[in-house]
């Protein structure tokens, strides 16, 4: 049957998660969790009944200028209201570059920023869309692709000096003859997780050593902490956690562009004793060459990506040497098929992809990826983990799912994106009933 989009919602939606300091760092010390949520409504063509199949994507945000975010969603609905809802990888790669090469919207970038990543989240209810109809979670919606439709998807613009067409269809092709044996692995093992519940910058230290020997319990092996307020307090911070967690855990930090190039170097030869899986954003992510420097001038290994603007950072953040580990972000770039363009650079150059998730709905989406990219592109989880924070999940149809520190695979149809309505409802800001009540018991304490 077919079937067109008819409606393109767009919600501004807001968790007052920095009451308690959730997600708090030395760049973001009060973040509030938001998301700018679009919603793809669908009808038969012909007019006759049949089930209408909603697609949602989203952005995520902390807060003011969510409804910026917004706004940039709203701009795209001529590209997509009376549209066939996409059903195959042609389509997929039509819309993704209408949304990413509009010349008037594009200078608003170009490729990088609001924009972009209002393409991203339209471009990822519509892959939401698409795997409905397929009846398969994108994961496997994307995992069973020929590597020919894989590498249609791919906008190679600005990449052929490190990546071309024939090389990723020869990474996807060596990786095809064990599709089916690592899928079934997945579902039934998992994929690996680490956790940065714990590592919250605001968390007092009992705070801190609680969350983390509860993690270990959980059955991570990897946990996270935010550094880069004060030298002295990070050191404590971080000998407690390796006190709690033990010599055989691993402890990644995050300093969220904090630094110059010289302090982060300072910082992390004295954090260095307590060893550091690696050192996250260390500098600006727009830096390619700084990175390089930290990587060189230190010991402890790289991490960056998760405001990486596109494709192309990360292709010169490759072909510089400035990383160990690319942290991919489900809603920061155009959508899957950026996102499938930098597992291949990433594969192409040897690097491991550990996603950045927490957020809203950041897990649901990005766990996808990570299990689309060890079934069919690199075909490992080695030295591979995708972020788990155990925030805000519940406001979601089909949540993640942990299971002694790993992701489950997904199994319900779509990409994980939906939000419930009465979550919707009462976060919608400003006018509703969370944000109503808040600002009410704001007037009252003044």
């Amino acid at each position: 049957m077919s079937q067109t989009v008819t409606d393109f919602e767009v919600h501004d939606i807001r968790f007052p998660t920095s009451e308690q300091l959730d997600g708090s760092d030395a760049m973001n010390p009060d973040p509030d969790y938001s998301a700018a949520y679009v919603v793809l409504s669908t009808a038969p063509t012909d007019g006759t009944d049949g089930t209408d199949i909603e697609g949602h994507g989203f952005c995520f945000t902390i807060g003011r200028g969510n409804e910026v975010m917004a706004a940039a969603i709203e701009a795209l609905r001529p590209y997509v209201v009376g549209r066939p809802v996409p059903r195959t990888a042609a389509d997929l790669a039509a819309l993704h570059r209408e949304l990413t090469h509009d010349s008037q919207l594009r200078w608003l970038g170009p490729e990088k920023g609001v924009m972009h990543m209002a393409a991203g989240a339209v471009v990822n209810a519509a892959w939401d869309l698409a795997a409905k109809q397929a009846g398969r979670p994108v994961w496997q919606f994307l995992a069973e692709m020929t590597p020919e439709e894989l590498v249609s998807l791919v906008d190679f613009r600005y990449l052929t000096d490190a990546l071309t067409p024939d090389e990723a269809l020869t990474i996807l092709r060596a990786a095809e003859p064990g599709r089916a044996e690592r899928a079934e692995r997945l579902r039934a093992e998992g994929y690996p997780a680490y956790t940065t519940s714990p590592g919250w910058l605001g968390y007092t230290d009992d705070k801190l050593v609680r969350l983390a020997k509860e993690a270990v319990v959980d059955g991570f092996t990897q946990i996270k902490l935010k550094v880069g307020g004060n030298l002295g307090d990070d050191v404590r911070r971080l000998a407690l956690a390796r006190e709690a967690v033990g010599p055989d855990v691993r402890i990644a930090v995050d300093a969220n562009q904090r630094w110059d190039v010289a302090d982060a170097v300072k910082w992390m030869t004295a954090l260095a004793p307590y060893d550091p899986h690696w050192i996250e954003e260390p500098t600006s992510p727009d830096d390619i060459l700084g990175h390089a420097a930290v990587r060189a001038g230190q010991p402890v290994k790289v991490a960056t990506g998760e405001h990486v603007a596109n494709r192309v950072v990360f292709k010169q953040l490759l072909q510089a040497g400035a990383v160990d580990f690319v942290q991919i972000d489900a809603a920061r770039v155009a959508g899957v098929n950026e996102n499938l363009a930098i597992l291949l650079l990433a594969a192409k150059y040897g690097v491991p992809v550990c996603p950045h998730a927490g957020g809203v709905g950041l897990c649901e989406l990005v766990q996808h990826l990570s299990m689309f990219d060890y079934v069919a592109v690199s075909g490992s989880w080695e030295n591979r983990v995708i972020e788990y924070v155990d925030h805000l999940h519940e406001h979601f149809a089909d949540p993640t799912v942990i299971e002694s520190g790993r992701y489950a695979a997904p199994s319900s149809p779509g990409f994980s994106a939906r939000m419930l309505p009465e979550s919707i409802a009462a976060h919608r800001y400003p006018e509703g009933p969370v944000w109503q009540a808040r600002r009410t018991t704001e007037e009252d304490d003044r």
